[in-house]
């Protein structure tokens, strides 16, 4: 088998350390890295996938993009599904313990996982595997030996772990087990290089000791930051609706990109996006002049994320709607219609719940209240006014939703 041709130590170097946290310990990776190149043999680089979390965001890009910049650089991209330790849960950052899944499901969240992943990473040259394919083998002696090796003073040194203890809150035994299997998924695929956000930092750490025990070379790791979400203040998460979704349509992704604080477009740029060094350079050197204005970065910003996961004609269309919209105040060319008696008189309310604009008539009213509803331009605030519904009437709520009310039987 012909030998990989890889850059040199610092050009390689150049491209790893971008936007990571910590290399621990950097001296070995450089180590390993002249090793790799004498021998033309790629290094394993592994990343764990939380199977849990099916739907990806640009907050799981970021490591997602470390992985791939390695495959660029010639080593081999090794995505370990926890299908297995998706069964046990991990509580890492949490004050309580993640639910766990039953295999069925995290087999197929994996697979939505891996499809999704494929928009960053090189498909072909991706390795995947089920870490329940060594863990769901080893037997109870082969678990008590495991234990055998790492210690609860130890294990409580981990911070939620810590924070848990020290409140009398519960910590259940199989949670010690979390970072002991992740720790052998390192064993068994003999990780040279492991990523992972900082709030899994004693995670990887305990492989590199685990890996040690087992006379396997343990691994460096590298800690990428958790990326703060479109609110400027919570990391990127679902459940604070304030992400950016890697498979969200094109004008999404450009609208809740326009819609992030100033203060995070660099480290956007610099995290979830392939722009050269030389252009974050002029990025942050405009950001800092005070004569940009950074609403042009963020355009250059929300167009370099769609052109990415679409293509660039995607990424000048959703801009051309945001700018119709947002800017020239105009409709968009494409809106979902909504069936209706026409010359009916209905509630606000009552509409905005009939066309699941809201979940309830609080939520309803709360949306009323707050200006954020219109009826061919004209802001309703009333929230016990009556409309007369005619067809053709363009329903909105907030900055991104409308609805053409058209005729029963049209």
């Amino acid at each position: 088998m012909s030998q990989t041709h890889f850059p040199s130590v610092n050009e390689q170097m150049d491209l790893i350390r971008r936007g990571a946290v910590e290399i621990i310990p950097e001296e070995e990776l450089v180590q390993k890295i002249e090793k790799s190149i004498k021998s033309g043999k790629p290094l394993n680089i592994k990343l764990g996938c939380d199977p849990s979390r099916p739907d990806l965001h640009i907050g799981h890009s970021v490591v997602l993009r470390k992985l791939a910049q390695f495959q660029q650089l010639g080593h081999q991209a090794i995505l370990i599904i926890g299908d297995f330790t998706g069964m046990i849960g991990d509580p890492s950052g949490r004050n309580s313990t993640r639910p766990a899944l039953t295999l069925e499901q995290t087999r197929i969240n994996g697979e939505s996982y891996f499809q999704q992943a494929s928009k960053i990473l090189d498909k072909n040259k991706t390795k995947i595997v089920y870490n329940s394919e060594w863990l769901g083998k080893m037997t109870f002696e082969d678990v008590i030996k495991l234990a055998s090796k790492y210690t609860v003073a130890r294990m409580l040194e981990r911070d939620d772990f810590t924070k848990r203890y020290k409140a009398g809150e519960p910590i259940s035994i199989h949670e010690f087990l979390y970072p002991l299997a992740q720790a052998m998924d390192s064993v068994a695929i003999q990780s040279d290089v492991e990523l992972g956000g900082t709030d899994q930092k004693f995670n990887l750490l305990v492989g590199r000791d685990i890996q040690r025990e087992y006379g396997v070379e343990p691994q460096v790791i590298l800690t990428m930051p958790l990326l703060v979400g479109t609110d400027g203040i919570e990391k990127m998460s679902k459940s604070y609706d304030n992400y950016i979704g890697i498979s969200d349509p094109p004008e999404q992704i450009f609208g809740r990109t326009m819609s992030i604080p100033d203060t995070l477009i660099y480290t956007y740029f610099e995290l979830a996006t392939n722009v050269s060094n030389e252009r974050l350079k002029e990025i942050k050197a405009a950001l800092e002049d005070g004569k940009t204005n950074p609403r042009d970065l963020k355009r250059e910003l929300a167009r370099t994320l769609v052109a990415m996961y679409y293509d660039e004609a995607a990424a000048i269309k959703a801009q051309e709607e945001f700018d119709k919209i947002f800017i020239k105040k105009e409709i968009p060319d494409e809106i979902e219609e909504f069936n209706i008696e026409e010359n009916q008189e209905i509630n606000i309310l009552d509409l905005l719940l009939l066309v699941n604009f809201a979940p309830s008539k609080g939520e309803a009213k709360r949306l009323v209240q707050q200006g954020g509803v219109s009826i061919d331009g004209e802001k309703v605030s009333d929230v016990h006014q009556n409309i007369n519904i005619k067809s053709g009437m363009i329903l909105k709520v907030g900055k991104r939703k409308f609805l053409k009310l058209t005729k029963k039987g049209k």
